[in-house]
């Protein structure tokens, strides 16, 4: 390795959580899935050519003027109810001023000290079924900003680029941000609890239809701030922020770096800066960014050209009224109305199967039937192949055909496996899978019988215990006929052929 190159020392993950004690605060950026932008009639939708879905006022031109989207207005609103927040009777946008290529403007139009919603909470539920409440400091509206191409080099990033690419098209788009309080006391669990927070709360927008929450194309953003304090401090260390982690995994992983970066840091007599970072997917490290800012830097002061945002009690009313059954309410009734223990509901749930079996049981399927395969053979086969559940080539419709096939006794469930196979190597749909793949049972007793009395002559030692009473030893004869038909007989009926034709 060049001498160059600096490693960055790390503390064992044990030690570090025997030192010291983790703070947490996490930022959520929500893009919300309105028609149009926060402050203009621009189209709000992902991709499309670069700077072709921009206008003087997401632009920032001379003599433009915001007017605020009520829809996101209504959004950000439903969004504190469901977190228990309080919703402000009057609040008001400000501008935070800094210089980035990718802000237009040249300052953001946000919302500082009088956010639309404060002081709400967010159960969130571990592996192991604890529950941890995550307090919600305040929950505010604000526009995205432009996005930044840096071209050449090697890390995609502005150092060693040759030169830098902006699109606008993002500039303008409606953002709520949740900040949560100070969380404490997780210990060990710390990355566990971010990853959960972070799961609940996509989870919770995702019910309320306020945004698609795709974290891969950057409408669910997070960015984690950590500091450690030694064992027994009361005031927090200097915490760092880790910008922009796209994915629930990433967010664990860095969550957990940092605490094993920083802890070495002390460790060491070193100093933690208090500066932003960037996570790498690839080593599940970080890198420093800038020095972080604080509220003064921005500048903040109150938003001229928009008037203030005073929803009226009655129209909050109203719109928690439109709030759907929330997940955890859905999962309670979920667990009632499939009769399944909480440690099966655990499963279900750590595995991403939750929605995946709802809508196998709206195609018609049964709830075990639809829940055994879900969280254990396509479990496996998304293990198997490195991808998500939901993102496995077959669908809950073409699982609950296969259901129904052996429940109307077409297919075996060894059958039935073979068939689901088919249909996540492309086949076809599970009847075409069967077709194709010559797999319906063989249900004609006279063929079953054919099979059953080539198996008995060719065992005749194991024919004569059956018929001295030996019943047990049918097995072999069941099994023979299995194989003959190459798994598609039905082995309850080949058994009653056997003993028929052997005690009758």
């Amino acid at each position: 390795m060049s001498a160059s190159v600096a490693v960055t020392e790390l503390m064992d993950y044990d030690e570090v959580v025997q030192r010291f004690d983790p703070v947490l605060g996490l930022e959520v950026h929500v893009e919300l899935s309105t028609n149009t932008k926060m402050f203009c009639g621009c189209e709000n939708a992902f991709g499309g050519e670069p700077n072709t879905k921009v206008c003087p006022v997401c632009l920032g031109l001379p003599g433009s003027l915001p007017v605020v989207n009520g829809k996101a207005v209504e959004s950000a609103i439903r969004i504190g109810l469901a977190l228990n927040c309080d919703i402000a009777e009057w609040c008001r946008f400000a501008r935070k001023n800094y210089f980035y290529p990718d802000m237009p403007k040249n300052f953001q139009t946000s919302q500082y000290d009088e956010p639309i919603a404060v002081n709400g909470w967010l159960d969130v539920v571990l592996d192991d079924g604890e529950v941890v409440r995550v307090e919600i400091e305040r929950a505010h509206m604000e526009e995205d900003t432009g996005k930044s191409l840096h071209v050449g080099g090697s890390t995609g990033r502005i150092h060693g680029a040759e030169h830098s690419l902006l699109d606008y098209n993002r500039a303008g788009v409606p953002l709520i941000e949740i900040v949560t309080k100070p969380i404490v006391g997780t210990g060990a669990r710390a990355p566990e609890v971010a990853r959960a927070y972070v799961t609940a709360l996509r989870d919770l927008l995702r019910a309320l239809g306020v945004s698609d929450v795709r974290m891969d194309q950057g409408s669910l953003r997070c960015d984690a701030n950590v500091s450690l304090m030694a064992k027994g401090a009361a005031e927090f260390g200097t915490r760092t922020e880790t910008k922009n982690v796209n994915s629930l995994r990433s967010v664990e992983r860095a969550v957990r770096y940092e605490m094993t970066r920083q802890a070495a840091v002390l460790a060491n007599g070193g100093r933690v800066v208090q500066e932003t970072r960037h996570f790498d997917e690839s080593t599940g490290s970080t890198s420093s960014g800038r020095t972080k800012e604080t509220a003064e830097d921005y500048r903040y002061f109150p938003e001229p050209d928009l008037v203030p945002v005073a929803p009226s009690r009655e129209w909050v009313e109203e719109l928690r009224a439109t709030l759907p059954e929330l997940p955890w309410e859905r999962l309670k009734r979920i667990q009632t109305e499939w009769q399944l223990t909480d440690p099966e509901l655990r499963d279900l749930v750590n595995a991403g199967a939750v929605e995946l079996v709802a809508e196998t049981v709206a195609a018609g399927a049964g709830p075990a039937e639809a829940r055994s395969w879900w969280v254990s053979y396509l479990t496996q086969q998304a293990n198997t192949r490195g991808v998500d559940l939901a993102d496995l080539p077959i669908t809950p419709v073409q699982l609950a055909r296969v259901i129904a096939l052996v429940a109307e006794g077409s297919l075996t469930n060894k059958l039935a496996r073979e068939v689901v196979d088919g249909v996540l190597a492309g086949e076809g749909e599970p009847d075409q899978v069967v077709e194709a793949r010559g797999l319906k049972v063989v249900s004609d007793d006279s063929a079953l019988l054919a099979a059953v009395d080539e198996a008995l002559a060719a065992q005749p030692d194991i024919a004569e215990k059956i018929r001295s009473g030996k019943v047990a030893a049918a097995g072999a004869i069941v099994g023979a006929v299995m194989k003959a038909t190459k798994g598609q007989a039905d082995a309850k009926r080949v058994r009653e052929l056997v003993l028929s034709r052997c005690t009758g």
